[in-house]
């Protein structure tokens, strides 16, 4: 059986990217992403939940979200989930991460402070 690990999200980054690169002269970008979903209750009430996604980006995409990209800004993210294990202190760790494979701007340019 095939198996296949695609993610498609959309929200708003929750700090500004911070720009990297490996010892070989890679690029990588880091950045959180803010998902919002909202509904409505059975009783009428609004429910709201976020969900904070840790992302990664390589090469000359990290580039670009590194140059005209910041914290607030909305993206449209399409990638691949990788897990990642580490220990510290002694305890075990993981987190889910987005590594991003492509990425669209949303909405227009922001006006620029004057």
């Amino acid at each position: 059986m095939s198996n296949f690990n695609q993610v498609i999200l959309m929200g708003n980054l929750t700090r500004d990217p911070k720009l990297s690169y490996t010892s070989t002269a890679t690029a990588v970008v880091d950045f959180g992403l803010a998902v919002n979903r909202k509904w409505t209750k059975q009783d009428g009430s609004q429910g709201e939940e976020v969900l904070f996604i840790e992302c990664q980006v390589f090469d000359k995409r990290a580039e670009v979200i590194s140059k005209y990209f910041e914290k607030g800004n909305p993206i449209f993210v399409q990638g691949r989930l990788k897990l990642e294990n580490w220990e510290k202190a002694g305890e075990k760790h993981s987190q889910i991460r987005l590594i991003v494979q492509n990425f669209e701007f949303i909405g227009g340019r922001q006006a620029e402070s004057q």
